[in-house]
């Protein structure tokens, strides 16, 4: 089941690619702040219709979590202006690296201290590797 997780974990990130070219060029076409705007809004239009038949939780909840685990829609909203912004200046690949460099960066923080609520997991000189090769990854995919 693990393997599963993995698999559709990784089609997600292949779908952040094709969202990131996609996104790139409404964007051109009609306007960086514009095109996030649309891209937003027909993916909540999506959430919404699939919460309305499929979800299992209530919604009402909203309204009683602590208010910083709300800021995920503004971050989303963030990552997408910031995509539909910079994919037509340094490229798809580019802009997917320079996300997963931010990502791992940010995540092995979150991880090292068991922030967010999350298990805490230290940081190691694998993990230290591991980004050490994404930003070097970065410096050639961007590299002229």
């Amino acid at each position: 089941m693990k393997w599963l997780w993995m698999i559709l974990t990784v089609i997600a990130g292949m779908a952040t690619s094709v969202q990131a070219g996609v996104n790139g060029g409404l964007g051109k076409r009609i306007g960086v702040m514009e095109g996030a705007f649309v891209s937003f809004l027909i993916g909540a239009m999506a959430l919404f219709l699939f919460q309305l038949f499929f979800g299992k939780g209530n919604l009402l909840q909203m309204f009683s979590v602590p208010k910083w685990q709300l800021l995920g829609g503004l971050l989303g909203a963030f990552y997408v202006f910031i995509m539909v912004l910079v994919v037509p200046k340094i490229g798809v690949a580019t802009a997917i690296i320079a996300i997963i460099v931010g990502q791992l960066v940010m995540s092995s923080i979150i991880d090292h201290f068991g922030l967010l609520g999350g298990t805490q997991i230290p940081f190691d000189i694998k993990r230290m590797i591991g980004i050490v090769l994404l930003f070097s990854a970065l410096f050639l995919f961007y590299k002229k």
